[in-house]
């Protein structure tokens, strides 16, 4: 399916972009560290976009199989916030375009999927376009994870307008049942070229992390089969269950859907490929995955990363040294598989190269699951990665002791006791070697790029091995 035969000059819907937001105190969104376009030759243009969106209800059950049929329900006026990023040379523009639903969980639009793709996209010359598709983001609402305590947190829960009124103040956001649809309508503007100053995509990858890759799920079920904008989907750290229909004015309830939404697969009777990436904290930890695992076919690849954690110490950057969990947090590589991921879904949708399919992670299906572990605690099964199969430290998706609700998304890092690092090792030497060795094997099995060897290979420790 091609976003070609569902743009502006065939009637539908699409998000006016074209008034550019100024003045305040700049661009806002919420990440733990900033990258420097400027020095990649990419710039950044803050859009507000307006339109009139429709909401769905289902008709018949939101069945586990994803086959969902929605159909429009109430339209209302929106005006929310588009950010772009772009090369700065249009001769420079890959043609692919990636529109990543923000993420709210923390209390404030956040861009957690650039952070782990900026550097493939910047490298490649993507497109990058996140929309502030839920209402927290613009008008503020309730936290559903408390992030650590820094300066900045005094601005979560407040929304964009709350932040910024004189830069934001004319947006309007009716409520999270409108959200689906104003993705698709920006979705549209950026195939237009409208986003792009012009422009146009040739590719859409609608991509989204965490309650933003839940959204993904509804979306891909329900709204896709009508609107057919994006040419691929990539989903990362999805929970069991989609984001939930609400009504005018209403926020996702996405804690509720977690105690007692059913589970929901991805469907698998559309042409639009979907890679789906999961740390191994998603899997059997508070978003438990494991019961909407399905098997891979012809348009979908699952890949369940040992070792990983919903969220890590790359993902929250310097925030880390603020957090309080009583441990150290997971320091695995997700980010660096998570790359390779999209790498593959595009060439998925650009060539119709298939991606490598993955081993999954071995689970006692319990209840509850639990993750198989070797006997020193590292993740059986999935994605392989050097730090797990030639490891210093046990990375786990496993939390520590601490109960609040960011601590268990952040796994754990446990270093291996001198004793044991003896044991597996004789000498710094041959720990090197059998770490480039297993980081040649990752990149050769697709689950790596070449371009992130360097990247990889920082993970090594030789000074924890003794002698």
């Amino acid at each position: 399916m091609s976003h070609a035969d569902d743009t502006p000059g065939h009637g539908q819907p699409v998000a006016d972009v074209l008034k550019e937001l100024q003045g305040g105190t700049g661009a806002f969104v919420g990440s733990p560290f900033v990258v420097e376009l400027a020095e990649a030759g990419y710039e950044q243009r803050e859009l507000e976009a307006s339109g009139t969106a429709v909401s769905y209800r289902v008709e018949g059950a939101l069945t586990e199989d994803g086959r969902w049929s929605f159909v429009p329900a109430a339209t209302a006026p929106y005006r929310t916030r588009v950010l772009v990023r772009r090369p700065t040379d249009p001769s420079r523009f890959s043609g692919t375009a990636v529109v990543e639903w923000l993420n709210v969980s923390g209390g404030v639009d956040a861009d957690v999927e650039w952070i782990s793709l900026h550097e493939e996209i910047l490298r490649r010359g993507h497109a990058w376009v996140g929309v502030s598709a839920q209402r927290i983001g613009v008008m503020g609402g309730p936290v559903l994870v408390e992030g650590p305590d820094v300066p900045e947190r005094d601005v979560v829960g407040k929304g964009l307008r709350g932040i910024d009124p004189v830069r934001y103040d004319t947006l309007d956001h009716p409520g999270d049942g409108f959200a689906f649809d104003i993705f698709t309508q920006v979705g549209r503007a950026v195939a237009a070229g409208d986003a792009l100053s012009g422009a146009q995509a040739q590719r859409l990858i609608a991509a989204g992390e965490s309650q933003s890759a839940i959204a993904m799920v509804t979306y891909y079920n329900g709204v896709h089969p009508l609107a057919g904008v994006f040419d691929g989907f990539f989903v990362h750290s999805r929970g069991a269950f989609g984001l939930p229909l609400v009504g005018p004015g209403e926020h996702a309830d996405i804690a509720g859907s977690m105690a007692v939404g059913a589970p929901a697969l991805l469907r698998s009777d559309l042409d639009t490929p979907v890679l789906d990436v999961q740390a191994e904290a998603d899997v059997t930890g508070v978003l438990n995955s494991y019961v909407a695992r399905q098997p891979d076919h012809e348009r979908l690849r699952l890949w369940e990363v040992a070792g990983t954690a919903h969220a890590d110490r790359h993902l929250l950057g310097p925030t880390t040294k603020a957090l309080e969990c009583g441990y150290p947090i997971n320091d695995g590589p997700m980010h660096v598989v998570v790359k390779a991921g999209f790498r593959a879904l595009e060439r998925w949708v650009s060539e119709a190269t298939l991606p490598p399919r993955a081993p999954l992670l071995e689970v006692s299906p319990g209840p509850p699951p639990a993750v198989r572990r070797d006997d020193d605690g590292i993740a059986k099964g999935g994605v392989r990665t050097p730090p797990v199969d030639v490891p210093v430290v046990t990375l786990s998706g496993d939390p520590g002791p601490s109960a609040s609700m960011l601590c268990l998304l952040l796994g754990s890092t446990t270093p291996l006791s001198a004793e044991r690092l003896g044991a597996l090792y004789a000498s710094k030497t041959e720990y090197l070697d059998r770490y480039r060795a297993r980081t040649d094997e990752a990149i050769e099995r697709g689950f790596v790029l070449e371009e992130d060897r360097d990247a990889l290979l920082a993970f090594a420790d030789p000074s924890a091995i003794p002698g």
